[in-house]
């Protein structure tokens, strides 16, 4: 029996990347934690921001999120920018640059990656002052970011693409009325609106990856306006909803009523 207990305990260790004690040394293979990310995670983890960290909810070139608890038990999103991500600059220079918060950021790959996470630390801020559902941010440094985690027990909230909404003219309003109180209230555009960046959880549209969104100051915010506005109205019409013409949406999410 204790043999048994034993191989449980092992087990239940061996499925967590990383345990408040450091014991778990193996995460050092990931090319995710470099030196630098592992004191971030050490120190987030000292001042009991993380309690434990699970495994990866979500993957891709620039970045992933862990699913991870704190030391009350909620739940966390932890997004690790991969300062190694050789294509990082491709796309991104555009909405850095023009940005009166991030002009002096250098150009070199780490820098752009800590600006990268902290313009979507800032970024998630001002959305959620606006009103607008977005992960809560609860911490930032250099390439690791912590939000609040959408979704239940390590099952995030589903994609708009993964689900058909039940009512999607609801969804097409609220996510329209969305991009006017980013606008208006955060001063903010979006820049990519798309059903790949829209979780829906409990009946709401939620908008994440926002670290692109760029103030409504900066030069190209019209053109990531109008295309957001197209974005959508193309998903919605294949939903069958009857959308509001392009310059009709401008004018709703631009102008005073």
């Amino acid at each position: 029996m204790k043999k048994l207990e034993r191989q449980e305990l092992r087990f239940e260790r061996e499925q967590k990347l990383l345990r408040k004690d450091f014991s778990d040394e193996r995460m050092v293979l990931e090319e995710v934690f470099d030196k630098s990310t592992l004191m971030v995670i050490y120190e987030f983890l000292n001042k009991g921001l993380i309690d434990e960290i699970y495994g990866v909810v979500k993957s891709g070139k620039e970045a992933r999120i862990y699913w991870g608890r704190d030391r009350d038990g909620k739940e966390l999103a932890i997004k690790i920018y991969l300062t190694v991500a050789a294509e990082f600059k491709k796309g991104k220079l555009k909405y850095l640059e023009g940005d009166a918060r991030f002009k002096h950021v250098r150009h070199d790959t780490r820098s752009l990656v800590f600006a990268w996470a902290l313009k979507e630390f800032k970024n998630l801020h001002l959305a959620l002052n606006a009103k607008v559902k977005v992960p809560k941010p609860i911490a930032i440094k250099k390439n690791v970011l912590i939000m609040r985690f959408i979704g239940k027990n390590g099952s995030p909230a589903p994609e708009l693409k993964e689900v058909a909404p039940k009512m999607p003219r609801k969804i097409y309003s609220k996510l329209l009325e969305y991009i006017k109180q980013l606008y208006q209230k955060a001063g903010l555009v979006h820049g990519d609106i798309s059903e790949y960046n829209i979780m829906v959880w409990r009946g709401r549209p939620i908008l994440f990856d926002m670290a692109q969104a760029v103030l409504t100051s900066h030069p190209m915010a019209t053109t990531f306006l109008k295309r957001d506005l197209q974005n959508l109205n193309r998903y919605f019409k294949k939903l069958k909803v009857p959308v509001l013409p392009i310059d009709e949406m401008y004018r709703k999410v631009t102008e005073d009523e």
